[in-house]
Order: structure tokens, then C-alpha cells, then sequence
């Protein structure tokens, strides 16, 4: 299943809008492909202890990560949510029907908590000028 969702990246004082798209399939790997730095391509091992954690699964299939778009650099572990939140809309174990009226933000401990993330102001500005319903 193909499931959407929406982060930023920040270059100064700017914000800049990415989706972030989640599909699984069949298979057994883990790919994020759009540009990501090496913080973003760790995300698999935050990811999975957080969803553990706190009583979610990380699929044992196929799951490759869209960052777009992709001729942006995309940095830092502020993305840790926004992909949990597509693996876990993408896998069946959240309801999909608001998550794309949102912009997700947020670096993951391996138990679940969230971490402060930088840039949050020009974020929250760009989601109020897009539309996006509100900025978690």
C-alpha cells in the first residue's frame, strides 16, 4: 500500500515542503531513495525500536521510502516521524483518512519518545502557508 505524508526541510530561514512517500510490497529490504543523507538512511534501526516500543510492528516486507523532491538535499533525523507514520499508515496499523491535512516532523528515541528538532518556526510557517491543517 502507498501511503503520503509530509515533512520540510529547512535552509536558513526558508522551509521547503517534502513528500514523503511509503509504499510496501512484497520482499524484505529497506530502502529510502530521494536524496537522504546518512541520518535519514539510519532512520530503519530508530524507526523500528520507537514502533516496538510502543506496541507497533515494522513490517517484515519490502519498504521503500520516496523523499521528493529528490534533487533536495534532505537532512538529520527530523524525519524519524514522518516516515514512522507513513510505515505505520502504509502497514494497516493507522487510519490514513487525515494524515495528508499535515505536516509531521520529529526525531525518534529508540523508545518512542520524541527529541526536539531545529527549525521549527519556518516550518510551522510554510505548513500554516500551504494549508496543512497543522504541524505535529
Amino acid at each position: 500500500m502507498l501511503v503520503k505524508t509530509f515533512g520540510s526541510a529547512v535552509y536558513g530561514i526558508e522551509a521547503i515542503t517534502i513528500t514523503v512517500e511509503v509504499n510496501i510490497a512484497a520482499g524484505t529490504k529497506y530502502f529510502v531513495v530521494g536524496l537522504p543523507d546518512i541520518a535519514i538512511k539510519e532512520s530503519y534501526f530508530r524507526i523500528e525500536s520507537a514502533l516496538k516500543n510502543c506496541g507497533f510492528k515494522m513490517p517484515r516486507q519490502q519498504v521503500v521510502v520516496n523523499m521528493a523532491p529528490a534533487d533536495i538535499r534532505k537532512e538529520g533525523s527530523s524525519y524519524d516521524l514522518t516516515i514512522a507514520t507513513g510505515v505505520l499508515a502504509a502497514s494497516g496499523q493507522i487510519e490514513t483518512a487525515e494524515l495528508e491535512k499535515y505536516l509531521i516532523m520529529g526525531e525518534l528515541s529508540l523508545d518512542g519518545s520524541l527529541q526536539p528538532i531545529k527549525g521549527a518556526l519556518p516550518i510551522a510557517a510554510q505548513a500554516r502557508k500551504e494549508g496543512y491543517k497543522g504541524f505535529i
